[in-house]
């Protein structure tokens, strides 16, 4: 068999990527720090997007290095099955402290893929653990990424991320999305219009009936979808449905959750209480993989109260709560209070927001959306040729030393929530520039 030299980019299949367009022409990452990545070469690329979301405290960060280093050389791996080490219980305790009030039992996963099954799974026990086994329905919505696991695609509503998968799980249900509502394009934050499209979840209710219904799930800002923005009021609407119908309400804060919209979690910033919020990226600020479902104490319980066994959840995973995610983990949350990283995000946001709306008028802009440290600028789409215009936007801003993302044909936003107005500017600056010279 013919041999691998020492860096073949032909072995690594490459996730959510066109690995031939890729491979022709690569763009490799070789080290970060702060706010930047450096390429092989030695060019410093400004991170626009943490990263894939999850970089939130910045790139190699002190306190969170040495303490991975320092466990590796105390206990490299420890089993969650009915043992455990000290780290996993000191380590909910803390995010438990960070949580909305009630929502302070935490069950620890490797992802937010991970992360969204098992709330999804959750969900569908306490049920039955309530004599309520009927209710089996999940409810997404159209636009929706949770993750790319059974449950989180079949909940999804992204099209390419659940065609090839055949009927995946069935009794799945999908509200509208909120995007473009008249009157909501150029929307500085939450925008005005489309609230009652909540009010869709009562017709399926009366379709399917409360009786059959479990949970719905929602992303409280959808970003990989694009970055749409709840309307003012529809949360709300969607979490009083939910409690009239006894039906569960689980947030995906994967993306929105430690800082990313100014607050710990987005719960907090709409003050809106799921019952459930799925988690991960920022958890560990992306240094080792860790997911995590805060869930609400009246789950937890009734889950304890109601078992026909001794173990009260058949679920989990090997490395849930592994020793080194455990010790980044509380690294990260002791990172992010330190250096009030939360507030600081807050506090940017005005300048942010006004930055980005300057590019209202750039080239081939027809929205822009924010909320937070988020920003999505969608383009108008090539004839013919949908998602091509973004992708030239993506590979020329790398270019030019800037990392984006890109989702359709949209540029997404959501830089390290240490950045100062002078990379804001120069986002902004290369991005125009880059729209400026492109077809």
């Amino acid at each position: 068999m013919s041999e691998l030299v020492s860096n073949d980019l032909d072995a690594y299949w490459m996730p959510f990527t066109a690995n031939r367009r890729f491979k022709a022409h690569p763009r490799l990452l070789a080290s970060a720090s702060g706010m930047h990545y450096r390429t092989p070469d030695g060019r410093e690329i400004l991170d626009g997007t943490s990263g894939l979301w999850c970089v939130n405290a910045g790139h190699d960060r002190p306190k969170i290095r040495e303490a991975i280093q320092k466990q590796a050389a105390t206990m490299d791996f420890a089993p969650s099955f009915n043992l455990g080490h000290p780290l996993a219980f000191q380590f909910a305790s803390r995010l438990a402290q960070i949580t909305p009030p009630g929502l302070d039992r935490i069950f620890f996963t490797n992802s937010g893929s991970e992360s969204v099954d098992t709330a999804l799974k959750i969900a569908l026990a306490y049920h039955r653990a309530r004599g309520k086994g009927t209710k089996t329905r999940l409810i997404g919505r159209e636009r929706g990424y949770h993750g790319v696991g059974f449950g989180g695609i079949s909940v999804g509503g992204i099209p390419k991320n659940r065609m090839y998968f055949g009927s995946l799980l069935t009794g799945v249900d999908h509200l509208p999305h909120t995007h473009g509502q008249p009157g909501n394009t150029f929307a500085k934050g939450q925008p005005e219009h489309g609230a009652e499209l909540a009010d869709e979840l009562e017709r399926i209710v009366a379709l399917h009936d409360a009786s059959n219904i479990a949970a719905v799930i929602v992303e409280p800002v959808a970003g990989s979808a694009g970055v749409l923005v709840p309307p003012k009021g529809y949360l709300e609407r969607l979490r009083a449905i939910c409690d009239k119908h006894d039906i569960l309400l689980i947030f995906d804060e994967v993306i929105t959750g430690f800082g990313r919209l100014g607050a710990a979690f987005a719960a907090e910033r709409f003050g809106v209480t799921p019952d459930l919020i799925c988690m991960a990226k920022g958890l560990t600020n992306a240094a080792v993989p860790a997911g995590a479902v805060a869930a609400s104490r009246k789950i937890y319980d009734a889950m304890l109260e109601g078992a026909d066994a001794p173990i009260e959840l058949f679920h989990g995973y090997t490395y849930s709560a592994h020793p080194l995610a455990c010790a980044a983990g509380l690294a990260t949350l002791e990172t992010y209070r330190e250096e009030d990283l939360f507030a600081r995000a807050a506090g940017i946001e005005g300048y942010w927001q006004d930055a980005l709306h300057s590019l209202a008028d750039a080239r081939h802009v027809v929205d822009i959306r924010n909320l937070g440290l988020i920003g999505g600028i969608e383009l108008e789409p090539r004839p013919g040729a949908p998602t091509a215009r973004a992708t030239e936007a993506f590979e020329t801003c790398f270019d030019q030393g800037l990392l984006v993302r890109v989702t359709g044909d949209i540029i997404a936003l959501s830089p390290p929530l240490i950045l100062e107005k002078a990379h804001i500017d120069r986002i902004v600056e290369t991005i125009r520039s880059v729209l400026a010279g492109i077809d």
